[in-house]
C-alpha cells in the first residue's frame, strides 16, 4: 500500500503523463483557433512529443510556446503551402467525382496517388521542422525522403490518426465521446502515440552528441552541414 502512494509508481506516473497531455491539447487548440497558426501549432505539438516520447518531458506549456516562437515563420509558410496544396488536391478530387469516363479514372488515380505522397509529407512535416533546423524546402524535401525511405513506419503513423478519426465517426455515440476526447487530449495522444515511431526514423539522422538538458532542446545555431541534424545546427538535405 505504501507504495501505491509513491510518485513514482506506475499509475502516478501514467496519471502525470495523461494531464500533461491533457494540458499540452488545450493549448495546442487554442492556438490553432487563428487558422494562420496552425503551421506553429503543430510544430510545438510535435517538439513537446517527441520530448515526451524520449523521456524527457520538462516543461510542456513552456517547451510548445518556446517552438511555436522560434519556428512560427517557417511553420506559417509551410501550413500554407500544404493548405494550398491540400485545398488544390480536394477540389480535384471533388470534380473527378463527379466526372465519368476511362480519362476521369486516369486522372482520378493519379489525384489520389498524390493525395497519399501529400499525407506522407504531412505525418513527418512539422515533426521534421520541429527536430532539424533547415530551410523551407530543405525541410519539405526531408520529410518527403524520410517518409519514402522508412516507408512501413510511415504507414503506422499515417494509420493512427485515420483510424482514431474513423472511430470517431462510426456512430452518433462515439461521435459524442470521441469529440470530447479529441478536445480533452485527443490531438496530443496522438501525436505522441505517431512520436514513439517518428523518433526511429529520426535516429538515423540525428548526431550522437544530444543535450542532456530537457527544456534545452534548441542549441545555438553552428555551421552547415551534409545531413540533416539536430536544431540549432543548420542541417542540409538528407
Amino acid at each position: 500500500m505504501r507504495n501505491f502512494f509513491n510518485m513514482d509508481n506506475p499509475v502516478f506516473r501514467t496519471l502525470g503523463k495523461l494531464a500533461d497531455l491533457m494540458m499540452l491539447n488545450i493549448v495546442f487548440i487554442i492556438c490553432c483557433i487563428p487558422i494562420v497558426t496552425i503551421g506553429a501549432s503543430l510544430t510545438g505539438l510535435s517538439y513537446v512529443t517527441l520530448k515526451m516520447a524520449e523521456d524527457e518531458d520538462g516543461y510542456i506549456v513552456k517547451a510548445f510556446f518556446k517552438s511555436f516562437r522560434q519556428n512560427f515563420k517557417q511553420a506559417t509558410i509551410i501550413w500554407l503551402i500544404m493548405l494550398v496544396i491540400g485545398c488544390v488536391l480536394g477540389l480535384d478530387l471533388f470534380i473527378l467525382s463527379q466526372a465519368s469516363g476511362t480519362l476521369a479514372n486516369v486522372f482520378r488515380i493519379g489525384i489520389t496517388a498524390t493525395v497519399f505522397v501529400y499525407l506522407m509529407i504531412m505525418v513527418y512535416l512539422f515533426a521534421v521542422l520541429a527536430r532539424f533546423d533547415n530551410p523551407v524546402k530543405i525541410t519539405m524535401k526531408n520529410a518527403l525522403i524520410m517518409a519514402i525511405a522508412d516507408l512501413p513506419r510511415t504507414i503506422v503513423i499515417m494509420v493512427i490518426p485515420v483510424a482514431a478519426v474513423i472511430i470517431t465517426m462510426l456512430n452518433a455515440y462515439t461521435l459524442v465521446y470521441g469529440t470530447l476526447v479529441w478536445l480533452l487530449c485527443g490531438f496530443s495522444l496522438v501525436s505522441y502515440a505517431n512520436c514513439f515511431f517518428i523518433k526511429k526514423v529520426f535516429a538515423k539522422y540525428i548526431p550522437k552528441e544530444e543535450e542532456t538538458d530537457p527544456d534545452n532542446w534548441v542549441l545555438d545555431e553552428g555551421d552547415t552541414t551534409e545531413n540533416p541534424a539536430s536544431k540549432g545546427t543548420n542541417a542540409g538535405s538528407v
